[in-house]
């Protein structure tokens, strides 16, 4: 992979990863549309912009970003043609991901559509594109023989071959790599949810009455970092999650 990219940069300038479609969906759009594989990353770009927007943090042209960007939700016929475009790739080629939803999850086919372009967009396309660099960051720096013995376990369970969804559920320390670098280095640190229901919110040592409609945060990096969880919660242990 690292190979294809570096003569795409050297030959082009730029290089396109296309490993998610074709792990996820199982199929290359470049198969399917010239179009979408030229434009693809676009389509998600207009797609995850009204949805981020309205909680980007922007200081410039207050209070007008508050009263015009931040106040209301977006209508979904801003980017509706191009989901559809995004939408029809994965229901023709995700033929063999739609099986497996059904049998291991009881997944309908169209739940499984939008699932799997909420995977490509947000997970695997927005969120790999910032979290990417950091597990490199944090493999390059090892010194513990730690890149050696995930080579060893990827070459075990794939051989010559790309890991899918079902290799990788075979790789404990390839999971719990990535687990505790997400632990320490969520890319989406703050959560938002609006209670539907009255509950009641339970903490190790305490308990907070939430009504129905207010407006919860969540801030990730401290409850990854949450003793009573987590030993050691402050340092790097890429075996923490083996066995969980």
């Amino acid at each position: 992979m690292w190979t294809s990219i570096d003569e795409s940069v050297s030959k082009d300038g730029k290089a396109s990863i296309l490993f998610p479609p074709q792990n996820i969906v199982g199929a290359d759009p470049a198969s399917y549309s010239p179009k979408l594989a030229q434009s693809g990353s676009i389509m998600l770009d207009k797609w995850l912009a009204p949805q981020l927007l309205p909680s980007i943090h922007i200081n410039a042209f207050q209070p007008l970003v508050e009263i015009f960007l931040h106040s209301f939700s977006y209508p979904f016929w801003l980017v509706k043609g191009d989901y559809k475009q995004l939408t029809d790739f994965v229901a023709q080629e995700g033929t063999e991901v739609f099986q497996w939803a059904e049998t291991e999850f009881g997944l309908s086919r169209e739940t499984t559509i939008h699932n799997l372009l909420f995977i490509l967009g947000f997970n695997a396309y927005g969120g790999l594109s910032v979290f990417l660099p950091i597990l490199i960051n944090i493999l390059g720096m090892d010194s513990s023989g730690l890149q050696d013995r995930l080579r060893e376990e990827v070459l075990e369970k794939c051989g010559s071959n790309i890991p899918s969804f079902k290799t990788v559920q075979d790789m404990p320390l390839v999971k719990s790599f990535v687990y505790e670098t997400l632990r320490l280095n969520p890319p989406v640190p703050l959560q938002y949810g609006q209670a539907r229901k009255d509950f009641l919110l339970k903490s190790h040592d305490a308990a907070f009455e939430v009504k129905r409609g207010e407006l919860l945060c969540g801030y990730q990096k401290l409850a990854m970092m949450d003793p009573k969880v987590f030993y050691d919660p402050e340092t790097f242990h890429p075996d923490r999650f083996i066995g969980e």
